[in-house]
């Protein structure tokens, strides 16, 4: 049910969608204060939503000197929504349509050229972000695009910007693409980012209506497995451009929705133009034209004056982004791979889907802040690294400070889960070294407390187990 404000907000809209806040369920208690996040888009408009948070602007094709300096143009649309449904203040929703970094300083790299997003453009972008992450303090980036090919990270420029982006502290969120393919591209395919697909909630809290949203996932070029987690992709309200024909369009047929029978002939004649209805309603009788305005809100996705609700893993992944900021504000010290862990670690996999389209599954946004809250010691990727050969073996990690034991079965020890057990270390990780394994390829999972098997947070290298989840997979050259 919606509560009061909603009623009050959108009167008789049935078409309104619920508040990313309600959504997940998340803590109103951080908003990413003294968090900067980037975002490069196409382009952006300076919307009352977030315009007055915004603490640098650069545009990689000197086009624009100011956001939309030039006026709403259709590039911008896509990068003022996604900014909004990461950090929106919900200033002309009465703060309902607001991002869970409502309070976050923002940055905005404009990363088209002449309206097209192209790889040289992206790399500008991030080459920006490097040499300016320390005076703007950016901790965050989203990434709501993708290049123009498929490339391993060797191969890839815009990968290896993005993998430099986290070494240096700076946590990096990505769409995986709507194309329902079995791959990514950069920087989506990058190994450290955290690249976001999609799901649908149906605008529903019964989490039985949960379905997956066609994201682009499974195996990169380079042998791992996205997605990490999926976020809301449908249903998310985000604000429609002002100045533009579409934003008179929803305003007109706001007001007519709203207005009282004995005004409606009056105010259909003074906004019968913006709302974009046809000339033959003037020949139906009100019962009717209610009907027609009815049916623009609902074919224009209009839910609030201003709002409408999109869809696109470019809105899951800032609002990944926007939970990476409650984090970073609950435990300023978390490191990029820290955080990624904890929202790995929380998420939860949605039954009867298949695992390789939804990574570790369904953001969990209450209790990623939870354990960020939790979380004291400082791990970085040493401590939170896939496992690797070392002179004298295979040295595996693992972080977990509520488990009691944790080992390491697999084929390498004819899955016994008792034989090779971690020892944990005053930095709160658990490591074992095994003996040195042949080159090859072997299958493994991690065993919590003896009975808990999973698949390791630490290694997207994986393969499906035939029961519903993954094999970590141990790569020998």
């Amino acid at each position: 049910m919606f509560d009061e404000r909603h009623t009050h907000t959108h009167r008789e809209n049935r078409f309104a969608v619920i508040p990313t806040e309600e959504k997940l369920g998340a803590s109103p208690r951080f908003a990413g204060r003294g968090v900067t996040i980037a975002f490069l888009d196409s382009g952006f408009y300076p919307h009352p939503d977030f315009a007055e948070r915004v603490i640098a602007f650069h545009d990689v094709a000197g086009e624009e000197q100011t956001p939309a300096d030039t006026g709403p143009r259709p590039i911008h649309w896509h990068g003022t929504q996604t900014v909004t449904a990461c950090a929106g203040g919900g200033q002309l929703s009465d703060g309902i349509y607001k991002g869970l970094a409502s309070a976050a300083k923002l940055v905005l790299i404009k990363v088209s050229r002449n309206g097209r997003i192209g790889d040289d453009e992206i790399k500008a972008g991030l080459k920006w972000v490097i040499a300016n992450r320390e005076k703007f303090d950016i901790r965050i980036v989203n990434m709501s695009l993708g290049g123009d090919m498929d490339e391993s990270t060797h191969e890839s420029r815009i990968n290896r910007l993005a993998e430099k982006l986290v070494e240096k502290g700076v946590i990096v969120t990505v769409a995986a693409g709507n194309a329902g393919e079995t791959h990514s591209i950069p920087p989506a395919n990058a190994p450290s980012v955290i690249t976001v697909g999609g799901y649908t909630d149906a605008n529903k809290f019964d989490s039985k209506s949960f379905r997956l949203y066609h994201s682009n996932f499974g195996e990169t070029i380079d042998g791992i497995v996205k997605p990490e987690i999926i976020a809301p992709a449908m249903f998310v309200a985000a604000p429609i451009l002002p100045e533009t024909e579409e934003y008179k369009a929803a305003e007109a047929l706001s007001l007519l929705a709203d207005t009282p029978d004995y005004a409606f002939s009056t105010m259909l004649d003074e906004h019968f133009r913006a709302s974009g209805l046809s000339n033959a309603a003037f020949a139906l009788d009100t019962a009717a034209i209610r009907n027609l305005v009815e049916q623009g809100l609902k074919e224009r996705k209009i839910v609030a004056t201003h709002y409408q609700h999109v869809d696109g893993t470019s809105f899951a992944a800032p609002i990944a982004a926007s939970v990476a900021a409650q984090m970073m504000e609950a435990n300023p010290k978390l490191s990029p791979m820290a955080v990624k862990h904890i929202l790995i670690s929380t998420a939860h996999r949605l039954n009867g889907f298949s695992a390789i389209r939804q990574g570790f599954g369904v953001l969990n946004a209450a209790e990623a802040v939870s354990q960020a809250l939790r979380e004291s010691h400082a791990l970085g990727h040493n401590e939170l690294s896939p496992p690797r050969a070392t002179t004298g073996g295979i040295a595996f990690f693992h972080h977990d400070d509520e488990a009691r034991t944790v080992s390491v079965a697999g084929d390498f020890n004819n899955w016994d889960r008792f034989r090779d057990q971690f020892k944990k270390c005053s930095d709160g990780v658990w490591r074992i070294e095994i003996p040195a394994l042949e080159s090859g390829e072997y299958l493994y999972k991690l065993v919590i407390d003896g009975e808990v098997w999973k698949e390791d947070p630490n290694n997207m290298m994986k393969r499906e187990d035939g029961f519903g989840g993954f094999n970590s997979l141990l790569r020998l050259l």
